[in-house]
């Protein structure tokens, strides 16, 4: 029979503590909710009380998906959002696997070449990075997006999975060699569906960057011909503006749910992956 916990005295103000950080966390996520089914005027007059149920706002969604061009800017972002997920997958997977897997003679200095990638601040490479965008005719484009937010993801995702490559057993590897299988089948058939716990953590951070991200899709979609492809976070900086410049916020809490939603399902529904894979990775890395 498995013996009880005993009480501390330190369990009432642990529990306190968590239940206070709880309430700082979720409260804002509620007020924006209740705060997008209210009319404009209410936001300022009433902010904190709840808006009364025969009175919900729900053309708020409506306006801001067709009005504020909401639908147009939730397809970009998905697209380049599917877009960057799947090549930093399939790129940083093929270079974790090469440097965990193969020893050859620079694996380590390209290691750690991948990983002062995360120690370089965004803002130091902006500049130089905005002019070789123009020079190659990238800017104000998908497609020069895409291959920065790709830029950006690799060194994180180079870093989780290769120490999560290392923890999987050798003998897998070289029982499937013996087998006749080739590096890349032994690669996309037994090591690849191994690491799927890796895998989802890198989508998931690389889900979260890219569907979150503005300063870089401010800084390449700022052009005159980018109104039709702005992402979500730049939609919703013009959304919060309609006619004659007044906000209408009511609008804008509610496009701001539309764009939470997403995040909060995906990380509902991996969160044990997401644990389990930092983790492993962490520990190998």
């Amino acid at each position: 029979m498995e013996s009880r916990r005993r009480f501390s005295i330190w369990d009432p103000p642990i529990y306190l503590i968590l239940l206070g950080y709880t309430v700082v966390v979720v409260y804002p996520m509620v007020w924006l909710l209740y705060s997008s089914l209210k009319r404009d005027k209410d936001v300022f007059l009433e902010p904190f009380k709840l808006p009364p149920w025969n009175d919900l706002q729900w053309p708020n969604f409506v306006r801001a998906w067709t009005d504020g061009r909401f639908g147009q800017y939730f397809g970009n972002s998905v697209a380049i959002t599917v877009a960057t997920v799947a090549a930093v997958l399939i790129l940083s997977a093929m270079t974790a696997y090469a440097l965990s897997r193969f020893h050859f003679r620079g694996a380590r200095p390209l290691f750690f070449y991948f990983l002062a990638g995360l120690m370089i601040p965004l803002q130091l490479a902006i500049v130089p990075l905005f002019f070789q965008m123009k020079r190659f005719h990238l800017l104000d484009s998908l497609t020069g997006l895409l291959m920065v937010y790709v830029a950006f993801g690799m060194p994180f995702s180079v870093f989780i999975l290769t120490g999560f490559f290392k923890s999987l057993p050798s003998e897998l590897h070289e029982s499937a060699l013996m087998d006749g299988a080739s590096e890349v089948k032994a690669f996309w058939s037994i090591m690849l569906p191994l690491a799927r716990p890796g895998l989802i953590t890198v989508a998931i951070f690389s889900f979260l960057s890219t569907w979150n991200e503005f300063f870089l899709a401010f800084m390449f979609l700022s052009g005159k011909a980018s109104e039709t492809i702005r992402t979500l976070p730049l939609g919703l900086a013009n959304i919060t503006i309609v006619s004659q410049y007044r906000s209408d916020w009511g609008e804008a809490f509610a496009a701001l749910v539309m764009v939470m939603m997403p995040t909060l399902l995906l990380y509902a529904f991996l969160q044990k992956h997401l644990t389990k894979g930092i983790t492993m990775g962490a520990l190998k890395g």
